[in-house]
């Protein structure tokens, strides 16, 4: 069974277009099961200002206090989870969300309790609820919340929660779905580079602006495992007759 796992960073959720939707058809035709993680950035940071909680983010990762996991959970399930969901249906595809967290799909531990608070790193995947849904057809879309043994909801990162669904279920393409179409380096779109070339790209000004949180989000996903990751665009087609548009990051070049 051929596989795609597409993480939707929140901000883009509310631009997917119908080319987005399009591609995802022209997967399907090609014989791949399509796996979502989505986050839920924006959404959460208007809640939290909403009930006045503080919140900040330490080396990437947003610290999670008690209560602001409670306006993490609600926001991601039950307003995020739910807006791609419906898109997905309207856009006629049988979509399934759920919490990380639900039958034990994602097991995580604290990573650091006193400075980070309630935020997990993941150290199972159940891969059987994703097997049972992609058999029927399902799109699954997860959101990146995940419980430890005793049951305590805990926040993962949805670009460290992508990779380890992915490695889990050994997936041909990891897709990070952003509003560009790739990386451009001297003017032209590049089809694949490896994290050295990015590093170096960054420390020489080709890779700037809103572009490096996203190559470095591809690039510690890679750490957590993964081979490779697609950035591609949600606004416009990604997969069409077989081919791929946007930008390869490799953990080394040549390697798929």
């Amino acid at each position: 069974m051929k596989t795609v796992l597409i993480k939707c960073g929140g901000s883009i959720i509310d631009e997917l277009s119908p080319s987005f939707f399009h591609s995802l058809t022209d997967l399907r035709k090609a014989g791949y099961k399509i796996i979502l993680v989505h986050g839920g950035g924006p959404d959460i940071n208007e809640a939290l200002n909403l009930y006045n909680i503080p919140h900040e983010f330490k080396n990437g990762l947003r610290k999670t206090s008690k209560e602001a996991m409670e306006i993490v959970e609600m926001v991601l399930a039950g307003k995020t989870n739910r807006k791609l969901v419906a898109l997905l249906e309207s856009n006629g595809f049988k979509a399934f969300g759920f919490n990380g967290s639900d039958g034990h799909f994602l097991q995580a531990d604290f990573i650091d309790k006193n400075n980070l608070g309630y935020v997990g790193e993941i150290k199972k995947v159940n891969a059987t609820i994703i097997s049972l849904l992609l058999k029927e057809d399902y799109i699954p879309v997860i959101t990146p919340i995940a419980a430890t043994e005793n049951g305590i909801k805990l926040n993962i990162n949805a670009d460290f929660a992508a990779a380890a669904i992915a490695n889990e279920l050994n997936v041909e393409h990891c897709l990070f779905v952003t509003d560009v179409e790739g990386i451009m380096i001297n003017g032209k779109m590049a089809l694949q580079l490896d994290t050295e070339e990015v590093h170096q790209f960054i420390a020489e000004g080709e890779i700037s602006g809103g572009m490096i949180p996203k190559v470095t989000s591809a690039i510690a996903a890679i750490h957590k495992g993964l081979q490779s990751v697609k950035i591609v665009s949600g606004k416009k087609h990604f997969f069409s007759n077989s081919a791929w548009s946007g930008t390869e990051i490799s953990a080394k070049l040549g390697v798929l």
